[in-house]
């Protein structure tokens, strides 16, 4: 069986992506989440010419020339609106406080000296200091936050500030993630010589989960029955299935026959990459998507960084960004005629560029070689040596 490119996979995912609706939830639980309507301003931001020191507020023409001003009174935030009434005084002012009718300065306490009600100016100033004016950042009407922003703490704030308690985001996908094969034991069993830890489906969780998707979990043993069986109940309930393992061409594989007697259409299996090679892909009628990822470890860790997670951020309205770039620090021999993601370590030098340095592990199997690195170089099909100092795009896991 040919395989298919790396290039071809990516476009064959990224046109499955699928939009699943929206939903109303509170602001304090958007963080993460992709907005799905413009929030426009509902008045001004600032909503009042405000003060931004504590100190006095001057008439600026008034004021010059005068060696001491008499205080009329004090102002503190949340006072509604007053009025200088005599133009060549002053009142004392606290920040956020709304500026007084006939005010148009604002001088700090660190340059007065005040004495028995008069103020003294101490060093120079200019009119309209150490004020924030009303409309001075946003206008009424404004989009301030546009549809398709991933939220994050400044977009809550802002939110907060426009009245929006309750915002519509996109609806994310419900999940299920699952591990196959009979050689793996729950993490807290101590395993027999022959058996591991269920590690893929822990690492996966906690990736989608980073990325707010609600997931749940589960495992196969390796029965093609009770896979076709529980695949089945899958199908009808989740509209994303990741499993891990059973999909090479081992007498145990059973996932490709499994999943198409089911009913899901194989769209590709067979990446021509390394790790990751014998990656499935497909989609069943009822709009569930299926992502069958090598059991490797490091395998279905970089599909589902490169593939799965794209096509989620996809799903969810987010627009893909160009991807960063990191110069080689080391020349890399890999004869096969594969895309190859190796995992490199990431830093910077003086010149503020992005250094890849590679972490070469012991092969797909060897999970604890991701901790020495941070993120995959993409070095393309077609060329055998890399050398020090050419770019690549990389993909970030840390």
């Amino acid at each position: 069986m040919s395989l298919i490119s790396v290039e071809d996979a990516y476009h064959i995912v990224q046109s499955q992506a699928k939009d699943f609706g929206t939903e109303l939830i509170p602001l304090n639980q958007g963080i993460g989440r992709v907005l799905r309507e413009d929030w426009t301003c509902d008045r001004d931001l600032p909503p009042y010419n405000r003060v931004t020191m504590d100190g006095i507020a001057i008439n600026h023409e008034d004021a010059m020339g005068q060696p001491e001003l008499l205080i009329e009174g004090v102002i503190g935030a949340g006072d509604p609106e007053s009025k200088l009434e005599n133009p060549s005084h002053c009142v004392e002012i606290m920040t956020g406080a709304m500026l007084p009718i006939g005010a148009d300065t604002i001088i700090r306490y660190e340059d007065l000296t005040i004495v028995d009600g008069t103020a003294r100016i101490n060093v120079p100033f200019k009119k309209n200091q150490n004020i924030h004016w009303k409309g001075q950042d946003r206008n009424q009407g404004d989009i301030v936050v546009p549809t398709g922003t991933l939220l994050t703490a400044s977009e809550i704030g802002v939110g907060a500030s426009i009245g929006k308690y309750e915002i519509k985001v996109s609806k994310l996908p419900k999940t299920i993630v699952i591990s196959t094969g009979d050689e793996l034991v729950n993490i807290n069993e101590i395993p027999a010589p022959h058996q591991i830890r269920r590690s893929n489906v822990y690492r996966m969780e906690a990736t989608l989960r980073h990325l707010g998707i609600p997931i749940d979990t589960a495992h196969l043993k390796d029965d093609k029955n009770e896979i076709i069986k529980q695949l089945n109940d899958f199908l009808v309930t989740y509209d994303l299935i990741i499993l891990s393992g059973g999909v090479s061409k081992g007498k145990f594989d059973f996932l490709p026959e499994s999943l198409e007697t089911c009913g899901v259409q194989k769209l590709f299996h067979k990446i021509a990459q390394r790790p990751g090679k014998p990656m499935w892909f497909g989609s069943h009628e009822n709009d569930t998507t299926v992502f069958a990822l090598p059991g490797n470890p490091v395998s279905s860790f970089m599909c589902l960084t490169i593939y799965v997670v794209d096509w989620l951020r996809t799903s969810i309205g987010l627009t893909l960004q160009n991807r960063p770039m990191a110069v080689l620090n080391e020349d890399v021999v890999f004869k096969p005629d594969l895309t190859y993601f190796l995992e490199v370590k990431i830093s910077y030098n003086n010149q503020g560029q992005v250094i890849a340095t590679p972490k070469k592990g012991n092969g797909s199997g060897d999970l604890a070689n991701l901790l020495n690195g941070d993120a995959f170089i993409r070095l393309p099909q077609g060329k055998t040596e890399f050398k020090e100092g050419d770019v690549y795009s990389i993909y970030r896991y840390r």
